[in-house]
């Protein structure tokens, strides 16, 4: 036998050497690879703390902490009406341990609202994962208006054309788009007053500075309950549990009128479909939670989990509603 041929036993024992060393390879991706989640997960809500957005997440967070046995860890990042928090998530790497509740304004308004300096795609660089709770707006007036009914207020619009004022928490709002879709619908024209925020809205409400607004029911409802504001109707095409008595645009002359503010939950594009589907399913069964639907409801919201495809139904219904809205208006923000 040649002094470079191997023996026959020595050639053996390498194929067996050779043979479990392959089959270490395929093993080792299953032994070493990490099962999600091993460390905490943050969840970014683009609103300061004390917002509702920011009351949902928390509320959220512990529950979902202990379904997942890792700390879900609430980060604040406000600015831009939601906009900096949002495009800050949709960047993170899509591993799961990045997680995003925002309301619609900006996943489907910001997109036409802000064509060159958004800085995300909500379509592509966010996965939905769950819709977590609706609420409708409330149309309030001054308590001594002469308006008692959306049929009242409309014809003092007409009768004053470009006189009554009404107000908003900026260009581009769902307080300044809804009042543009109703005096689309009604062919009637007020001026727009833009406010900080919906505590100075609801002052200008009281004192009579202004005429109206469509506003978030938990600062409005107080006031009305004080007697302070009157509630003319609320957004949703049914009636609220949430709000009874109030009824409805569309039962007052204005089928199909519709605003709902919502908060949802999103991932980066590009996470895994089985980390999502554990996160629908979690935060599912936590939104099932008769307390947490009570808590929830002193936010004046219901609780509404649904299917990724499902939430991606009704961005893309808001974003057909309000993208009219905005070209009628021929609104830019950038």
């Amino acid at each position: 036998m040649s002094k470079f041929m191997p023996s026959r036993r020595a050639a053996h024992k390498t194929m067996l050497c050779l043979a479990a060393s392959a089959a270490a390879l395929c093993l080792a991706p299953a032994a070493t690879a990490s099962p999600w989640p091993d460390h905490p997960i943050q969840m970014v809500v683009p609103f300061p703390p004390g917002s509702s957005p920011d009351t949902l997440a928390r509320l959220i967070a512990d529950p979902l902490s202990k379904a997942l046995e890792q700390p879900v860890i609430v980060e604040n990042k406000p600015g831009a009406g939601g906009n900096i928090g949002t495009r800050y998530a949709s960047k993170a790497k899509p591993d799961g341990y990045t997680i995003l509740l925002t309301i619609n304004g900006p996943m489907v308004t910001a997109p036409t609202l802000y064509k060159k300096t958004l800085g995300y795609d909500p379509t592509t660089d966010l996965a939905p994962i769950t819709l977590v709770g609706t609420s409708p707006n409330v149309l309030i007036v001054p308590a001594d208006s002469p308006a008692k009914s959306v049929q009242d207020f409309v014809a003092m619009a007409k009768a004053k054309p470009n006189t009554l004022n009404y107000g908003t928490v900026g260009p581009g709002s769902s307080s300044h788009l809804s009042m543009a879709m109703l005096e689309h619908q009604a062919g009637i024209s007020m001026q727009q007053i833009p406010y900080s925020g919906f505590p100075q809205v609801v002052s200008a409400i009281i004192t009579g500075d202004i005429q109206a607004s469509f506003m978030v029911p938990g600062l409005a409802v107080p006031q009305i309950s004080a007697g302070k504001v009157r509630a003319l109707a609320i957004t949703s095409l049914q009636p609220s549990e949430l709000l009874p008595g109030i009824p409805t645009m569309a039962s007052q002359g204005y089928p199909g009128f519709e605003a709902i503010s919502w908060d949802a939950m999103f991932a980066p594009g590009g996470t895994p479909e089985d980390i999502v589907d554990r996160l629908n399913q979690a935060i599912t069964q936590i939104l099932a939670d008769p307390s947490v639907k009570q808590k929830m409801a002193a936010l004046y919201f219901s609780a509404a989990p649904s299917s990724p495809d499902q939430l991606t139904d009704l961005m893309n219904k808001d974003k057909a509603r309000w993208g009219a809205v905005i070209d009628r208006l021929h609104l830019s923000l950038d």
